[in-house]
């Protein structure tokens, strides 16, 4: 927990003494002093700090503020809950064969669109195709998508592009191809440069020069998953190949 540094740095970064902060909260100095010291708080003067802070309680023990750029501060401070380090907690949905191994599910261009809202249905992934890539390592979960488009030559449109996935999108090397799954663009396929801890983004950028990069911020990011290899083989929706 970091509550002690946090609550010293949003005092000073407002440039209020502890006189000035204890009283605005009804505590004694002595009290907001053992606070900044590492003195546990009851709930309810958590409360009372994260609504005068104007940040989430989440923010205000988990994070350590002062190490966060301007632009993630001014996020926290603007109400956003955001997950500032990239490593939020993800739940992903998987289905399995007889033996209990994960399946590889497959999702092609007609289904996109609802696995952008029920990615988190078992029912609906567990009624993709599927198929098997015995050479890949067990320890990964991976998903095919397949892709629209011609912004990623020399891989051709309707080729399905396999990858794994990855929780903690800090982990993103810059320059690597991922699918990345949106709220608002739908699942698109790119090369990904990294600017979680700059600006909250990820940078897109096309091998296809005649489609120009954009940054997409991390809250629009539902999954990523960092490609692996591409098939370009036909599928029919419900058979498991």
């Amino acid at each position: 927990m970091y509550f002690a540094d946090n609550i010293k740095f949003l005092r000073q970064r407002k440039k209020l003494s502890q006189n000035d902060l204890s009283s605005s909260l009804k505590l004694t100095r002595t009290t907001l002093a053992g606070y900044e010291k590492s003195v546990q708080p009851p709930f309810k003067t958590l409360v009372k700090f994260a609504d005068y802070f104007k940040v989430s309680i989440d923010a205000l023990i988990r994070y350590k503020l002062n190490e966060l750029s301007e632009f993630q501060l001014s996020q926290i401070e603007g109400g956003f809950d955001i997950d500032v380090t990239g490593q939020k907690l993800r739940l992903l949905t998987v289905s399995v064969d007889k033996d209990g191994e994960e399946n590889i599910e497959m999702v092609p261009v007609k289904a996109q669109a609802g696995y952008t809202s029920d990615y988190g249905d078992i029912g609906f992934i567990a009624s993709l195709p599927k198929f098997s890539l015995p050479f890949l390592p067990k320890e990964k979960t991976y998903r095919t998508f397949q892709i629209k488009g011609d912004s990623m030559l020399p891989i051709p449109e309707g080729s399905w592009v396999t990858g794994a996935y990855t929780q903690n999108w800090n982990t993103i090397k810059d320059g690597t191809p991922c699918v990345i799954v949106t709220q608002d663009d739908g699942i698109v396929f790119k090369v990904v440069y990294n600017q979680i801890k700059k600006n909250h983004t990820l940078l897109l950028v096309s091998t296809n020069r005649n489609y120009k990069p954009y940054e997409i911020d991390a809250n629009k990011i539902i999954e990523v998953w960092q490609f692996i290899t591409y098939n370009g083989f036909e599928v029919e929706s419900g058979v498991k190949i």
